[in-house]
């Protein structure tokens, strides 16, 4: 088994297409274990091991139930609580998405969310994936004292609805 192919094909299940499988989340996101097994045949253990081998702890399994933490283009409720961030957040992207995002900010596109990250290696490491890396620093307190709420997944990925242009700054690129 390869377990990057097998993670992929699970994250694209569990966040954005249930459906392509056979399968339907409920309301918070979970499905049952054996049912995803059967739908993507796969054991017990080969599962296990994607989920524990899985740097970015994308996926949580509680009992006889899975879920993807957070990334979701299917409508979820993950149930976090707000949370008070620290003053700096960040967040990785590529050089040819800044004009927009230095124009509009931040919005979470297909997802339900925008994903910020606690430290600049993160940052930087996600916008790498497609290309050469920008890291911008969120004014993430700023936001909170004028009322915007954030949560945090339970991988530590920090979960806002947008980030309008004045909270954000260039810190590398």
């Amino acid at each position: 088994m390869d377990v990057v192919r097998t993670s992929k094909r699970l994250s694209f299940v569990l966040r954005h297409r249930p459906q392509a499988v056979g399968l339907r989340l409920d309301d918070a996101g979970w499905v049952d274990v054996d049912a995803l097994l059967a739908a993507l045949h796969l054991t017990r253990e080969q599962l296990d091991r994607v989920v524990s081998t899985n740097d970015k702890r994308r996926f949580e399994i509680v009992g006889d139930r899975i879920r993807a933490v957070q990334g979701h283009s299917v409508a979820v409720d993950l149930g976090y609580a707000p949370e008070r961030p620290s003053a700096e957040l960040f967040h990785g992207t590529v050089e040819r998405f800044l004009p927009s995002i230095l124009a509009e900010g931040l919005r979470p596109r297909r997802r339900h969310a925008v994903h910020l990250s606690a430290d600049v290696a993160t940052a930087r490491a996600v916008g790498a994936r497609r290309g050469h890396p920008v890291v911008l620093g969120v004014a993430a307190g700023r936001m909170a004292d004028d009322g915007v709420a954030f949560t945090r997944s339970a991988n530590g990925v920090w979960l806002v609805d947008a980030v309008p242009p004045p909270y954000l700054a260039v810190l590398e690129g």
